[in-house]
């Protein structure tokens, strides 16, 4: 369950980081309100996991989803470039994802 709840936490960052744009620097109300919705309730999943799973591994996965999906969906919907580099190092980033959960023993 808490991995269930992590990745729930790493989407919902993805949404929050992505929402932060649309804020225009907390100054639109309604996108702020949802990014702020979104941040505390990525935090609070993050935290139940972290009852039971490594911090190390449960933060490393929470940051890795947020950053990797964060940086496909500006390539997909806010139009940043998609270079064969950056696509590279997102793809190392969802490795190291993948290799903190299988070392972390849970």
């Amino acid at each position: 369950m808490a991995w269930i709840l992590l990745i729930i936490a790493g989407v919902l960052e993805v949404g929050w980081a992505i929402g932060m744009k649309y804020t225009e620097g907390f100054t639109k109300l309604w996108p702020s309100v949802f990014t702020i919705i979104g941040i505390a309730a990525s935090m609070v999943l993050l935290a139940q996991a972290a009852k039971t799973l490594p911090i190390g591994t449960a933060y490393g996965v929470w940051v890795g989803i947020g950053a990797g999906g964060a940086a496909i969906l500006g390539m997909l919907v806010l139009g940043e470039p998609a270079t064969a580099a950056r696509i590279f190092f997102i793809a190392l980033l969802l490795v190291a994802v993948v290799g903190l959960k299988a070392t972390s023993g849970h």
